[in-house]
């Protein structure tokens, strides 16, 4: 790797490949390079994406603070979006707008790689609903924080009321 041009330039190339976090044998296959935070993005994020073919890089799911973009790069693949399926290739741009309607997965339904750079406004506080699973994911990290102060994914079925485990007295 050779040294950085600027402290707001990066190269794909300067950038390592960090495979997903999916097991062996599961749906799920990529490689990713995050690009925003180290060429020092603070506002915007984005992350270039190589999905195995017949994989997704993730769940089928939406975002209640940060909206995303995606712009396809290389190779073709169906988008999930809300209840539609629509196929995509390389040169498509697809917005996906916060909130359950836009609902949205990328599965690479080709032989070969799927590669496209996803877009996104960088909230430090989101909301992640996932409608195949029925689960909800809530995050919130201090700025500029590597390590949230909270991510935790829950079940739809173990919600509990407002006032569940107080103490409200009589």
């Amino acid at each position: 790797m050779s040294e950085r041009r600027h402290p707001h330039v990066v190269n794909l190339d300067e950038i390592e490949a960090k495979p997903s976090m999916a097991t062996a044998g599961t749906k799920f296959g990529s490689k990713t390079r995050q690009l925003g935070d180290p060429a020092g993005g603070k506002q915007l994020g984005c992350s270039w994406y190589e999905v195995e073919p017949g994989k997704a890089a993730f769940p089928f799911h939406w975002h209640g603070q940060n909206e995303e973009v995606v712009f396809v790069l290389e190779g073709e693949g169906t988008l999930r979006i809300g209840d539609a399926r629509v196929p995509i290739r390389a040169g498509d741009y697809i917005a996906t707008p916060t909130g359950p309607e836009c609902a949205h997965q990328i599965l690479n339904t080709s032989n070969a790689p799927l590669r496209y750079l996803c877009f996104s406004t960088i909230s430090n506080v989101e909301v992640v609903g996932y409608p195949d699973s029925k689960k909800i994911g809530a995050a919130a990290r201090p700025p500029g924080a590597p390590k949230p102060w909270l991510r935790q994914l829950h079940l739809e079925e173990n919600q509990k009321g407002y006032w569940d485990g107080e103490d409200v007295g009589e």
